[in-house]
């Protein structure tokens, strides 16, 4: 943004410096005026009848009012002269070595501006004012670039899961047009699959990134009944793969999004029912409340995770492939980064654990609501 050209910092720290000289040396001045001058008679002054006259011995000469103002006046103005060249020359060489870590932390912001995030300022020095600034702008760089490593991986990523189903659908396309026998109904089968394969990774995709923007309207949630919500949808599911799917706990408030939560919880059950054992496998979903926090547990049996295996779960397509699933319910990789991101979102945190048996025991805590209406 273009401004009107104006004073520096540095020079109007100078004359700053210098107007407070002038000033102390001022009233220094009007002091000595009105509480030394102000005692010496004015006029011509004698030691005694006579004195001095007739060929006797000269008086000494005393200085009056008027002789003192007029000794007094230039000496002063050349003061005043050097302390205003001196506060000049010194509050400019002051005001420099202050506003040098300013100086740093601007030639930083402009490498930022410029694209370059990983430089920092690391300045040395004793704890002020300056130091903690850097700090914070070295701080605020490092999160910066790190998002911004995130978000073009996750770019990256992303452009690689949608190119494969339209490649997919390309290739059958071609195929179809090139062989007009071939059976119409599996390529309109293939090509559902595939088309229904991309929309659930479009939608994944936008909601990971509404999740992220955390722009929701906090209301009222009971993770109780979000869980009896999900677990009743999913049952289906669970049947089909003979997991029992059990829901157990107390109520436990908190504030967020209502379907950005079912989310969470549909995400976890389901991720908890497909990495599960083949078949006769469990699924527990357990909620509690403590004083300040809403906890909902989610606990799956099934074959052993690897605890460096953890980290990665969380991250955007990444699908545990060492973990059991069906081709049917692969998914798109997106499930516990959603999760991850949604739960952060609303200020909570998501650990994962693996059971000493097999499976994985996927825990949020939440900030608890103070819902006094539950007690009435």
């Amino acid at each position: 943004m273009n401004r009107r050209p104006g004073l520096s910092t540095r020079l109007k720290l100078t004359l700053s410096y210098a107007g407070f000289l002038l000033v102390a040396g001022g009233l220094l001045l009007a002091v000595v005026r009105m509480f030394l001058l102000r005692y010496v008679p004015d006029g011509t002054l004698t030691t005694g009848p006579g004195s001095g006259g007739h060929g006797g011995p000269a008086a000494p000469f005393i200085p009056s009012r008027s002789d003192l103002q007029r000794a007094f006046a230039p000496r002063a103005a050349q003061a005043m002269a050097f302390l205003l060249v001196f506060g000049l020359i010194g509050g400019w060489i002051l005001a420099g070595r202050m506003l040098a870590p300013l100086t740093r932390i601007a030639d930083a912001a402009r490498m930022a501006a410029e694209g370059s995030l990983s430089h920092r300022i690391r300045m040395k020095g004793a704890r002020d004012e300056f130091r903690e600034l850097a700090d914070v702008f070295d701080t605020m760089l490092e999160q910066l670039e790190n998002h911004v490593t995130q978000q073009q991986r996750f770019a990256a990523n992303a452009s690689h899961e949608l190119r494969t189903p339209l490649a997919i659908s390309q290739t059958l396309l071609d195929v179809a047009r090139s062989d007009p026998t071939r059976d119409q109904g599996e390529l309109l089968e293939r090509l559902h699959k595939v088309n229904t394969r991309a929309i659930d990774l479009t939608e994944a995709l936008l909601l990971l990134s509404r999740s992220d923007r955390a722009g929701f309207i906090s209301e009222p949630v009971d993770l109780s009944l979000t869980a009896e919500e999900a677990a009743e949808t999913l049952l289906p599911l669970a049947e089909q793969r003979r997991i029992t799917l059990d829901v157990t706990g107390e109520r436990a408030q908190t504030t967020g999004s209502p379907e950005l939560m079912l989310r969470v919880v549909t995400n976890l059950v389901q991720n908890a029912i497909v990495h599960n054992v083949p078949t006769g496998g469990t699924v527990t979903v357990h909620t509690e409340a403590h004083r300040d926090t809403s906890v909902l547990r989610v606990e799956n049996t099934g074959h052993p995770v690897p605890a460096e295996l953890l980290p990665t779960l969380i991250e955007p397509f990444q699908r545990g492939t060492q973990r059991i699933r069906t081709d049917e319910h692969a998914g798109v990789g997106l499930g516990l980064a959603i999760v991850h991101s949604i739960v952060r979102a609303h200020n909570g945190i998501l650990d994962l654990t693996p059971r000493p048996t097999g499976g994985l025991t996927a825990t949020i805590s939440l900030p608890r609501a103070n819902c006094d209406s539950e007690h009435k």
